[in-house]
């Protein structure tokens, strides 16, 4: 019996490997591909700071780094994980929050009231194509300028992979993984779109955050546990909650 890790590559291989260690079974299927856009002349403003809410966005912009002045400024990550990539990337200044993009606008709040960042300098902020919410908006509500450069996109999968959907229909996945709402939204359509949605909503679905489960609640999912924090431990936990007797 395996979960399924539905978070996009290299994350998924990352989880899977720490779904092993905790003892469980792993299976990946990426229900979003990640498409770097490309990187040019922001690295040449005067920025104060950096902020990335994906680790994606750094991945999309490494190959451009070399030299970059960007490296020597403060970079604020949403979390852990980001900060990890950050530094690998080469930034030497990387504060990290607890997860979310509250504690992200927060810490970059607090982090101008210490001097730690000049408020009167923009800020430039790696996003996806797509984003849960307006961290930028939210941002210059509290007197920054914000420069927003779009870093990469995540495609959908159409469908799931051959294996995964013989995994529903004959029973050997007995969890799902959820990281984001576009994520679990595809992951809705690819098993509809497969004749399987049936077997794979019936499944305990374990989401990183209550707006991620909205989506599989929604489309008929009874089986629904939300970690109690916006990161892959408190994810792990939940799904420890909703397997208990796995556990026992």
């Amino acid at each position: 019996m395996a979960i399924l890790v539905t978070r996009p590559l290299p994350d998924a291989e990352s989880t899977a490997a720490d779904l092993r260690a905790e003892g469980f079974e792993a299976v990946v299927a990426p229900m979003l591909r990640f498409e770097p856009l490309g990187f040019a002349g922001e690295a040449e403003v005067p920025f104060g700071g950096v902020v990335v809410t994906s680790a994606n966005a750094l991945r999309a912009v490494e190959s451009h780094l070399a030299g970059s002045p960007l490296l020597k400024l403060p970079l604020f990550a949403v979390g852990e994980r980001t900060a990890a990539v950050a530094r690998t990337a080469g930034f030497t200044k990387v504060l990290s929050a607890s997860g979310d993009a509250s504690a992200l606008r927060d810490l970059i709040v607090e982090a101008a009231k210490a001097r730690k960042l000049k408020k009167k300098s923009p800020l430039l902020y790696l996003a996806g194509e797509e984003v849960s919410r307006d961290l930028a908006g939210e941002l210059r509500d509290k007197g920054f300028e914000v420069v927003t450069h779009i870093a990469y996109r995540m495609v959908p999968a159409k469908s799931l992979p051959d294996e995964v959907a013989d995994g529903f229909a004959a029973g050997t996945i007995e969890a799902v993984l959820h990281y984001s709402r576009r994520s679990a939204r595809a992951f809705v359509e690819a098993a509809r779109s497969g004749g399987v949605e049936i077997s794979a909503l019936a499944l305990p679905q374990c989401c990183i955050s209550s707006a991620v489960a909205d989506i599989v609640r929604d489309a008929g999912a009874t089986q629904v546990t939300v970690a109690v924090r916006p990161d892959e431990n408190a994810l792990f936990e939940a799904l420890k909650r909703a397997l208990p007797a796995r556990l026992a």
